[in-house]
């Protein structure tokens, strides 16, 4: 992510893909955080596979946008980023069953939610408009 962010700071982002990647964020945060706040069960393990499938599917969609505006680097490291975005709800999955007293999860979400705030007021905020006031 961090090599995505910088890719995002050399090419500028469209308005789209400002309000999209916060969005994308905060779909791993919401899913992270319900492991964080549930026990495990049956039960909260369909929830936790259902908003693992949405975050998955919801990321991929501003690759229409991505087809016009970045470079084939950028391309490629979305691809990796796609294999491994499963991987980790695979990951902290496991984590919620084996070992739900781990305290990774909890710094896992925060640093999630940390990091949807920085590309909020990163992207989202028209700071060179506020700084020529």
């Amino acid at each position: 992510m961090g090599i995505d962010e910088k890719l995002h700071h050399q090419r500028n982002l469209t308005l789209w893909e400002r309000l999209g990647h916060p969005l994308d964020t905060l779909t791993v945060f919401v899913t992270l955080s319900y492991i964080v706040i549930n026990d495990y069960t049956e039960q909260g393990l369909m929830v936790y596979i259902m908003l693992s499938i949405f975050s998955c599917l919801f990321i991929t969609k501003d690759e229409f946008i991505h087809t016009e505006v970045c470079s084939a680097f950028e391309h490629w490291l979305h691809a990796v980023l796609f294999i491994l975005h499963p991987m980790i709800f695979l990951c902290a999955g496991i984590l919620w069953k084996y070992q739900p007293q781990d305290e990774f999860l909890n710094y896992w979400a925060v640093l999630t939610g940390l990091f949807m705030m920085y590309q909020i007021f990163r992207w989202s905020i028209p700071w060179k408009v506020m700084l020529k006031k």
